[in-house]
């Protein structure tokens, strides 16, 4: 018989291995996402024959004043699949939630499987991103601060540039920055905007970018360009109708919504930055 319920301290040893089995990384990735990004009060176990056999983080957000959760990271054993565990706990985690005053859940996807899966648990398409490539050029008058903004600045400024984001918490935001700067994320800011890349050989890949307009957009860039030398390209991921760079770029389904109450409108919200990149 199946139990689903809140993680337990004696959890924490089988989850982290259960996350490095289904998402690999290395075990600081899987301490960071079972024991630091949101505690125990918010992981759900589906336990089988006594033991962990399925996770699901619950990450508080918000959408302007509309209080929701992210769900991420759901991982069931390769041993249980097929039994209906993932499906069971996150319908249960959306009730527990709801239960909590929550509007709202939502959740990364990237594969039709995926939103094919969470349509069936009542979820909906939302939060499309457009990708799109740019030459950098140089430019050495182009100046910029790098590494200066802490995760309270960043998650004000991300309210700032998108009034409608899907909002992070500080207490949240600190253990993902260490866990992006410890893969090699830089962050590149100014007085008009900013931006995270990670370097992959001559290419620069912003998985967020915000700023007053395109020019700003650019000076991050050339200033990031200068700073790392020897990069002459951008891979860029924003929101599908970010203001910036309009009519370039491709549009690719990203995340999914489910209302647990009245719906309200989502059409200009951007889901980034949870366990997703």
């Amino acid at each position: 018989m199946n139990t689903f319920r809140l993680m337990q301290p004696s959890d924490v040893q089988p989850l982290e291995a259960l996350y490095t089995q289904a998402f690999g990384g290395s075990a600081e990735h899987a301490e960071m996402a079972v024991s630091r990004l949101v505690g125990g009060q918010n992981i759900y176990v589906a336990e089988e024959n006594g033991a962990p056999a399925a996770m699901l983080l619950a990450v508080p957000v918000s959408i302007r004043a509309h209080k929701g959760v992210c769900m991420a990271a759901l991982a069931v054993q390769q041993a249980a699949r097929g039994r209906g565990l993932g499906g069971g706990l996150l319908e249960y985690a959306c009730e527990e939630q709801k239960k909590q005053g929550c509007t709202f859940a939502v959740l990364a996807a990237a594969e039709a499987g995926q939103f094919d899966f969470c349509a069936a648990h009542g979820f909906q398409k939302a939060f499309p991103l457009r990708k799109l490539h740019r030459e950098i050029k140089r430019n050495i008058w182009s100046q910029a601060e790098f590494d200066a903004v802490p995760a309270k600045k960043l998650c004000e400024l991300r309210q700032e540039y998108c009034p409608d984001v899907v909002g992070i918490r500080p207490e949240e935001m600190i253990p993902i920055l260490t866990e992006l700067y410890s893969r090699g994320i830089t962050i590149v800011s100014s007085d008009e905007g900013y931006g995270l890349y990670f370097r992959k050989g001559e290419t620069l890949h912003f998985i967020e970018l915000m700023a007053d307009g395109d020019r700003a957009a650019e000076c991050l860039m050339e200033a990031a360009r200068e700073k790392e030398v020897v990069v002459e390209n951008a891979e860029i991921a924003i929101g599908a109708d970010q203001n910036l760079f309009l009519g370039e770029g491709r549009r690719t389904e990203h995340g999914m919504i489910r209302f647990f109450g009245e719906p309200f409108d989502v059409s200009e919200s951007y889901l980034r930055l949870i366990l997703d990149v």
